[in-house]
């Protein structure tokens, strides 16, 4: 494993390198022209697999679970899965809550990223595609990234809420060539993954967002009004977990004041804990129903991604 300054000094770099290609871009223009004229032809978009969940089942598992550790983590797509691997073994997870998986890009190894890690770790996992990457698949096999459970318990059932507010920054541009990944154009939208586990005869859901990440405050604020519609369903003695990328940049986001306010508890309580290499407090853990929260941590200085791995342990 790296040293905190190794990681970020890879992910400034990263960040050095992009702003030049942009500047190189802009000084060249007829870069595009090349580019839509030998880049190869864009993926074909499948619509029906967007509204597919994958899934699979490695827990062996025996009887519920009292004591949880939970692990949220916006994993940068699985790129750097040895690190994550590494991460998970000193974990010890029982459930992982993860944003920006990939199923069969070419940056992540062209791998079903949540398949592999739960067969690895024998649990039970699902998926489900958030967008197409149009410039990380081929015509004959398209990639996506989505999110991603994972569990040693029995999963019941799983479903995906696409929300109905969207930004239209990542849909296909006629000036932009798709299969650029620089552009990173994408087909279909936002979601939560909402899946449902068998604790024992006693139900636990997750909700698993990734909130979007260009917009405003406002934009967010409407697709988070639709998961807490959603959990309507569910009665208050229901233990239900609201986890995820939420995408918080404003110092005073709404987002965390209407958690609150709808009645969940900030695994946190009141602390405001950066979990951003650069940007700051974007994820978190809420809870309500029969769940006691224990210690929460943010696990800085590792490697695996631009996102710090959150813990939380629980009794259920």
């Amino acid at each position: 494993m790296g040293t905190a300054r190794d990681f970020v000094s890879k992910y400034k770099l990263k960040a050095v390198v992009f702003a030049g290609l942009k500047m190189n871009l802009r000084k060249g223009a007829p870069f595009l022209a090349l580019s839509a004229a030998f880049a190869a032809p864009p993926t074909v978009s499948a619509p029906d697999a967007l509204k597919t969940l994958r899934s699979g089942s490695y827990s062996r598992a025996a009887g519920p679970l009292t004591r949880t550790t939970i692990l949220d983590w916006n994993i940068d797509r699985g790129k750097h899965l040895s690190d994550i691997e590494g991460q998970m073994r000193q974990i010890v997870p029982d459930l992982c809550i993860f944003q920006e998986v990939d199923l069969g890009a070419r940056r992540s190894g062209g791998i079903d990223v949540a398949q592999k890690l739960a067969e690895t770790f024998q649990m039970n996992y699902v998926f489900a595609p958030e967008f197409e990457e149009l410039s990380q698949g081929t015509p004959e096999k398209p990639a996506y990234h989505g999110q991603a459970l994972l569990t040693k318990l029995p999963i019941r059932s799983s479903r995906m809420l696409r929300f109905t507010h969207q930004s239209g920054f990542w849909k296909p541009r006629r000036l932009l060539t798709s299969s650029l990944p620089l552009w990173q154009r994408r087909e279909g939208g936002r979601i939560a993954l909402i899946t449902e586990l068998d604790n024992g005869g006693k139900p636990l859901v997750v909700y698993n967002l990734h909130l979007e990440s260009r917009g405003n405050d406002e934009l967010r604020l409407a697709q988070l009004e639709e998961v807490l519609a959603d959990s309507q369903r569910y009665s208050p003695e229901t233990s239900v977990i609201i986890a995820g990328d939420l995408n918080t940049k404003p110092p005073r986001s709404a987002l965390v004041p209407r958690l609150r306010q709808a009645g969940y508890r900030n695994a946190f309580g009141d602390r405001h804990i950066r979990t951003h290499l650069f940007i700051g407090a974007l994820d978190f853990v809420f809870v309500r129903g029969p769940i006691e929260l224990g210690d929460a941590n943010v696990l800085r200085g590792v490697d695996g991604s631009d996102h710090f791995p959150i813990t939380v342990a629980v009794r259920l």
